[in-house]
């Protein structure tokens, strides 16, 4: 008789049951005045997976996630682990139908929002109400929401779920390139396997003392800090939104030796006003994100941060973040690399009939390893073309050097990077066609000191049609997260196109 071995549990609740049974008194988060320990994040944890639980919630549904940084943005991702249930951090920078897209796509049964986002969340979910369960985490609770003391009142806790780990532990929708966003599907294994990579590349330990200052709902706070973190048992600070003064202060007063900064965070932090007589030197590790910097400005940096290593990275949501990382040594050496890739990450160079490059070639860059997630989320025609030859397509362009350093070199896909943000063009210029007047639109992004870059619209209007820029932006603004709409609209005959009718893009962003 074969007797088939039962898979390891790979549930994410797993490792703060771990620690909690180990040091239940180590603070797992600091939140201004309150602190949560290992312990008492499983106990509130629990709780509230016991109230999703009584109220519908099980194994496999979506729980979405609709938040500032806050401890309870941790206690809800372990309380729908803790059901086998699949947490759904959401963009607050959203506009209401985006957000409402995502809830109904995912077929989310449940929404915990945060009380400074609940008109947003009330908006997106009008007629919702008989499908979703919307709890809301403190303050005034309007009619048709419930309060998240009252979800975690719940009598019976239920067994904690197994998870294999193929099972999804996170849902993340990113900017995709058909105009719609898709839902990352980031299972607990692809959690794990990340976590154990950047503990191996960065040392990090139960001493280390992280700072998540940028928005959770992104893998750059959530993953490239506070889950690494809390894998080797150490603690975050959690801040709620990046204010540049804040995170500097908080710095010199806790000691942080561990964050994670988009580079218009970075940009923020290095204007603040005698920025170089600040004691920073307690942080050993800031991680960035993949953006060329000037060498007069790393040399700031260094100055600014005397003991940290600037770790610029590459990664993507799809691979929970932090594929390449730029080593100490060769900060200088290698200006403009992203570095070489983290443990259990095999990275190639592919040209568009899916041949390897050598280096110093330029072609698509592939990833494949554990930590590369799963598919798209009810789209497996996307999936299947995104795992093409065995490899996920990342859609950037790079090369690699003779050392094995890889250089970003443009993005196959339409996408705009505004302060850590994707925008994808072709979302955008869906929304603008859906404007009566418009017959054409395009969108690229304009290199912006502040942002990095910024979108911006090429319009073609119908033939006896006006519009003005101010109306087609507000209608973008009805419909678009504020970061997504256009800050300027050029109003051309006719667009640049190749004999292939393809629209020139490269020529429209060199007149941006």
């Amino acid at each position: 008789m074969d007797v088939q071995p039962m898979q390891a549990d790979m549930n994410w609740f797993g490792v703060l049951a771990h620690h909690a049974s180990r040091n239940p008194s180590k603070p797992l988060c600091v939140f201004g005045d309150e602190v949560v320990t290992y312990g008492e994040m499983v106990a509130r944890s629990t709780a509230l997976a016991a109230g999703l639980h009584e109220r519908g919630v099980g194994a496999g549904d979506v729980v979405g996630l609709l938040s500032y940084n806050c401890n309870e943005f941790l206690e809800t991702i372990f309380a729908a682990n803790y059901l086998g249930a699949i947490v759904m951090p959401i963009n607050w920078r959203l506009a209401a139908p985006e957000i409402r897209y995502i809830l109904e796509h995912s077929e989310a049964r449940a929404l915990i929002c945060d009380e400074s986002l609940v008109d947003l969340a009330g908006e997106a979910t009008k007629s919702m109400e008989a499908t979703l369960l919307r709890a809301c985490i403190s303050g005034p609770v309007p009619d048709g929401w419930t309060p998240l003391a009252d979800v975690r009142a719940a009598s019976n806790v239920p067994p904690r779920s197994r998870a294999a780990g193929d099972d999804v532990h996170r849902l993340m929708y990113t900017s995709g390139t058909t105009g719609r966003p898709k839902g990352v599907m980031i299972t607990h294994a692809n959690l794990a396997w990340k976590n154990m990579a950047h503990i191996i590349e960065f040392g990090v330990t139960s001493a280390d003392l992280g700072l998540a200052c940028g928005p959770m709902y992104h893998v750059g706070a959530l993953d490239l800090t506070t889950t690494t973190l809390i894998a080797a048992g150490a603690t975050t600070i959690i801040h709620r939104v990046f204010e540049a003064a804040q995170v500097v202060d908080e710095i010199e007063r806790s000691r942080v030796s561990i964050v994670w900064m988009a580079p218009a965070m970075v940009n923020a932090i290095m204007a603040l006003p005698h920025i170089e007589e600040r004691d920073l030197s307690s942080v050993r590790l800031l991680i960035g994100g993949g953006e060329k910097m000037p060498i007069p400005l790393i040399e700031r940096l260094q100055r600014t941060f005397p003991s940290a290593w600037f770790a610029d990275a590459y990664g993507l949501t799809e691979t929970v973040s932090g594929d390449t990382f730029l080593d100490k040594a060769s900060t200088v050496a290698k200006l403009g690399s992203v570095g070489r890739p983290c443990p259990y990450l095999e990275l190639d160079v592919w040209d568009d009939d899916g041949s390897a490059l050598p280096p110093g070639e330029r072609g698509e860059i592939v990833l494949r390893g554990p930590k590369v997630f799963k598919g798209y989320w009810r789209d497996p025609d996307a999936t299947d073309a995104a795992f093409a030859g065995g490899w996920f397509h990342t859609g950037d362009i790079g090369l690699r050097d003779d050392d094995g350093y890889l250089y970003i070199v443009d993005r196959l896909k339409d996408m705009i990077l505004s302060g850590g943000e994707n925008i994808a063009g072709s979302e955008v210029e869906r929304v603008l066609y859906e404007h009566d007047a418009v017959l054409e639109a395009a969108v690229v992004g304009r290199p912006d000191d502040r942002w990095g870059e910024v979108p911006v619209a090429f319009v073609v209007l119908k033939p006896t049609a006006t519009a003005t820029s101010e109306e087609l932006i507000e209608h973008c603004r009805l419909q678009l997260a504020r970061f997504k709409v256009p800050k300027e609209i050029d109003f051309l005959d006719a667009l640049p196109r190749n004999p292939s009718g393809k629209v020139l893009k490269r020529e429209l962003r060199a007149g941006a």
